[in-house]
């Protein structure tokens, strides 16, 4: 090997962030002698401001409104006239209090309070970064935040969350922050469901905590938006790919903030400057807690592993399990795939031994090259 390893992980979610995630196994390359470059991932979600902030953005602090209603510290990430909003930071799962889910009542609020700090600051080209949301009010949560109206038969605002929508008669946007008419906001995402029916957002809640009831009584809250919202702005913008994104906050943004929709994973590595790395790298690492065929469908991992064919490098997955076949995976120019969780035996052992299996990993990349 001439060129460095370049470690391209994602999150593994419940264990360890895209940046230990790499630390480790770069620390387990560097223990057996070899050269690694560690750069963190993300595709939109959860991480996405760390990265931004690593190449070279400026983190910016705030206190905003929590999913529950809370205050949580939460930051974004700024460049020139570029602000980027990760949701997560306000309206995630992580900074629920507790972990206690709330699949009716979390809103949006605080990511709407979010935007509004960056239009504070001065910032006219907005990127919103959606993913590892706990809501499911399509959105509803930030456009009050930004100065919009959703209001009951009595035209009394309804409550948070999208169990509330239930008893939405109206949407009044006039009151919209008059500064969101010049700026561009761009919702990078690369999930492409609709807002409601069988793939849209309430199908998804029961990742948030919600029964089969509660399901139900989200889809109508959610249908029910998007009625209204249709007759506010003179059209239905309901079944737009991308309108379901991280509980439907995709449907705000491009009904109400006419936003334009991109792949959150291919912003995130074309800021962090993947494809210059690339150059010089002589194996490239990707991977984030599972890897199946929905890492295939535009997430960061895939993505750099694209762009490593294009470059000529060899691609391997380290993951905390894998879902695809070695035949699959080398249909995607996959060479070797290592899983946690099939070293560990299983998923309580794998989740706290990770870094010790990183590291493992980490080595015998150099003693073994790609060989799983």
């Amino acid at each position: 090997m001439n060129g460095p390893i370049l470690v391209c992980l994602d999150k593994f979610r419940g264990s360890l962030t895209a940046e230990q995630a790499c630390a480790a196994v770069v620390e387990g390359v560097a223990g057996a002698g070899g050269w690694a470059v560690g750069m963190p991932v993300a595709d939109g979600g959860e991480g996405t401001v760390a990265a931004l902030v690593r190449a070279g953005y400026d983190e910016v602090q705030v206190e905003v409104t929590g999913p529950t209603g809370e205050l949580v510290r939460a930051v974004f990430a700024v460049r020139g006239e570029r602000a980027v909003i990760e949701m997560a930071q306000a309206s995630g799962l992580d900074v629920l209090p507790g972990g206690r889910l709330a699949p009716l009542t979390a809103d949006t609020y605080g990511t709407g309070e979010l935007i509004r700090a960056a239009l504070d600051r001065g910032c006219r080209d907005l990127v919103l970064a959606v993913g590892g949301s706990a809501t499911t009010d399509g959105g509803a949560g930030l456009l009050r935040a930004l100065g919009a109206r959703v209001t009951d038969a009595a035209g009394e605002p309804v409550g948070p969350g999208g169990g509330a929508l239930t008893g939405a008669v109206r949407v009044d946007l006039s009151g919209l922050d008059p500064r969101l008419a010049l700026a561009r906001v761009t919702l990078a995402s690369d999930v492409d469901n609709p807002l409601t029916g069988p793939n849209g957002a309430a199908a998804v809640a029961p990742q948030k905590g919600a029964t089969a009831g509660e399901v139900e009584v989200l889809e109508r809250g959610l249908c029910r938006f998007a009625a209204v919202m249709a007759e506010e702005i003179g059209r239905d913008l309901s079944g737009e790919p991308g309108a379901g994104a991280a509980g439907g906050i995709g449907f705000a943004a491009l009904a109400a903030l006419d936003a334009r929709r991109t792949s959150g994973a291919d912003f995130v590595l074309r800021e962090i400057g993947v494809e210059d790395e690339l150059r010089e790298a002589s194996l490239v690492v990707v991977g984030e807690g599972r890897f199946d065929e929905q890492s295939l469908r535009g997430k960061a991992p895939i993505g750099v592993a694209e762009a490593a064919r294009r470059h000529g490098v060899p691609v391997v997955v380290v993951a905390g399990s894998v879902g695809l076949t070695l035949e699959r995976l080398r249909e995607v120019g996959v060479v070797a795939a290592w899983s946690l969780l099939e070293r560990a035996g299983d998923v309580g052992t794998a989740m706290r031994q990770a870094p010790a299996l990183l590291r493992a990993i980490g080595r015998e990349l150099v003693t073994q090259g790609a060989r799983a």
